[in-house]
């Protein structure tokens, strides 16, 4: 499972068992996220939730940051047995905008940014994924 954190919403996307291929699950508020990933995994098996490291150009966090961190926070202390890990979203939202151009979305549905949240979500997931296998 991977998190697209934001402070209003957050874009949730998972993978097939095979941990082949991702595809968006839910755009879900940020509050209810925890609650959202618990109740999924009492449902569904979860190896690993990889979260969206927002980092600036230069490599440093970006203010974003610590509500990253206090999600993660949140989300080990429910679920302890879960492991968590952070992998860069750099460039995932315009990542998800050419995706929806490309796909040929027209303009009103780009502008939704919950579509744009699962969607990143989506790109950093199958990134890891990606670079689980070099």
């Amino acid at each position: 499972m991977a998190i697209d954190y934001g402070r209003k919403r957050s874009g949730v996307a998972v993978t097939d068992s095979l941990q082949l291929i991702a595809g968006g699950l839910d755009t879900v508020p940020s509050n209810e996220l925890v609650k959202y990933i618990s109740d999924y995994a009492q449902r569904e098996p979860i190896d690993i939730v990889v979260v969206g490291l927002p980092k600036q150009m230069n490599n440093e966090a970006s203010e974003n940051m610590k509500y990253v961190e206090t999600f993660v926070t949140q989300l080990t202390h429910s679920l302890p047995n879960l492991p968590v890990q952070y992998y860069d979203e750099r460039f995932t939202s315009l990542l998800a905008q050419r995706a929806l151009i490309d796909g040929g979305a027209k303009k009103k549905k780009r502008q939704n940014k919950a579509l744009v949240d699962e969607i990143s979500a989506v790109i950093i997931l199958q990134s890891y994924l990606e670079s689980k296998k070099k």
